[in-house]
């Protein structure tokens, strides 16, 4: 997706060091070698970090730079916070910070948008504004370093952790290449502490971290790439052309889609960090079993809803400043939380939906709460079951290419027009397969863990699982090398 003047950045680009190539699986083998061949930790650290730019490198070396402005401004401003004691000079400097982070994000990401919007606005008053041709390319993942490198110097100011010394370790904090470009987005004060002594995996803690990695391959490759993403994309790509049960079937499987692709990359990304001896935090946690959307954002992107929480959320004044404030912050946090996934009104509206689908089931809470059926297991579900087909239907205005495309297949979905030409027939039995697959394993581990479920199983069990596993990703080609779905972001 992008605008006339947009930054130009899309799944299908051409990005050097996808988990699911096999450029990456040869640079992550020397770089376990290496990080492993050396007793010194400054020097595994530095080879971590040298790993970490060209792992950007392979993408645009030029925006290394970008991430070098971010690391120098953030740890030196910290420094200084920390050093005075004069509150108006700290606020100077944290005020500095974000201009430097959100300023850098702002250019590359909204400037298109932003101007494409002022050109309409003028055309709208009759005034003909022609600029000059522009074309930004958006650095792949300024998103979500962006965010970490702020929640140091925000974590700082607030007098929550310690500026760290080390420029080496804040430039591994900021750089550390699993998690670089798609999350999760690691906070300071979990990525920090473990850069003080010697991090070294155990046989186990390797064991599962190559696991995890032939699981989140599996997700992205096989799942969302070789069966949802075709039924997804013909369906989103001609919208006006498919019937009732196709236009739900492409909904449901571009829901299926992004959490496999996602959810792929953010367990990949926590099983190459655990390979050398790092944890991550987890990223997702069965959303579609979620029972309200309040449950789904503590479910779905966690890293980034606990941020959106922590720092704009509490800082517009939460739920302390009565009903109707609560509501407004709600509403302006999912706002910007769509934003933050691109420039676009699209992703817009699509954040001011949950918004207020925050506000009416906090309403809801208020009036139903003492009743006591709304408690109940039958009830529980049956709000999970909704809570799933409102995302569902919420993701058409993430996905659709523009508002007439949305309200087509919208449209198309909730007036019956049958069940419109079958093109996926042969395939429909492992689509659905997949889809009731997907969320009957939600509910399953919805109060679990996949490592827990995956512990109680019998050797012989996890072996044909992790088997089966690999073969289909064999098979499977990964021919296209799709780019994960967030790296746009």
């Amino acid at each position: 997706r992008c605008s006339a003047f947009g930054a130009r950045a899309w799944p299908g680009a051409d990005y050097q060091m996808q988990f699911n190539s096999l450029t990456f699986v040869v640079f992550f083998a020397v770089v376990v070698t290496l990080y492993y061949s050396l007793s010194s930790w400054t020097a595994r650290k530095t080879i971590l970090v040298v790993a970490s730019y060209l792992f950007y490198a392979a993408w645009n070396p030029l925006f290394i730079v970008l991430l070098w402005i971010s690391t120098i401004a953030d740890w030196t401003i910290a420094r200084r916070i920390a050093a005075t004691e004069e509150r108006r000079r700290k606020r100077l400097l944290v005020t500095l910070s974000l201009s430097i982070n959100l300023g850098l994000l702002g250019y590359f990401k909204y400037g298109g948008f932003l101007l494409e919007n002022f050109v309409s606005l003028m055309g709208g008053l009759g005034m003909d504004f022609v600029p000059p041709a522009a074309s930004i390319v958006l650095p792949i993942g300024i998103s979500f370093y962006t965010f970490q490198t702020l929640s140091y110097t925000l974590d700082v100011y607030r007098g929550q952790m310690q500026p760290r010394y080390s420029l080496l370790d804040f430039s591994l904090f900021v750089s550390f290449f699993p998690q670089l470009v798609a999350g999760p987005i690691v906070r300071a004060s979990q990525f920090l502490p473990q850069c003080v002594e010697s991090r070294r995996a155990t046989a186990d803690s390797m064991g599962w971290g190559l696991t995890l990695l032939v699981f989140g391959l599996f997700a992205k490759v096989v799942l969302a790439d070789s069966v949802l993403a075709p039924v997804a994309d013909a369906v989103f790509g001609a919208p006006d052309t498919v019937g009732t049960f196709e236009a739900w079937l492409g909904v449901f499987a571009f829901s299926g889609q992004i959490f496999f692709d996602f959810s792929g990359y953010s367990t990949c990304a926590i099983g190459a960090a655990m390979c050398l001896g790092f944890a991550l935090p987890d990223n997702f946690r069965s959303p579609y079993a979620a029972i309200g959307f309040s449950d789904f954002w503590r479910r779905w992107h966690i890293s980034l809803s606990q941020w959106l929480r922590d720092y704009l959320y509490v800082s517009l004044g939460g739920n302390r400043k009565g009903e109707i404030r609560t509501f407004v912050n709600l509403v302006v946090t999912m706002f910007l939380g769509g934003l933050w996934h691109g420039a676009s009104w699209m992703f817009v509206i699509w954040g001011l939906l949950h918004g207020f689908y925050l506000v009416a089931e906090h309403g809801a809470r208020r009036l139903l709460g003492g009743i006591a059926a709304f408690g109940s297991r039958p009830a529980r579900v049956a709000f999970g079951v909704l809570t799933f087909i409102i995302v569902s239907m919420t993701w058409v205005f993430f996905r659709a290419a523009d508002m007439d495309a949305a309200t087509t297949l919208l449209t198309t979905m909730t007036v019956p027009t049958g069940m419109g030409s079958l093109v996926f027939a042969e395939q429909l039995p492992v689509i659905v397969f997949v889809l009731l697959g997907l969320v009957g394993w939600h509910w399953a581990s919805r109060n679990s863990s996949l490592e827990l479920m995956f512990e109680r199983l019998p050797l012989w069990a996890r072996t044909l699982i992790i088997s089966t596993v690999v073969v289909s990703i064999i098979y499977s080609g990964g021919g296209a090398q799709h780019a994960f779905i967030y790296f746009q972001f």
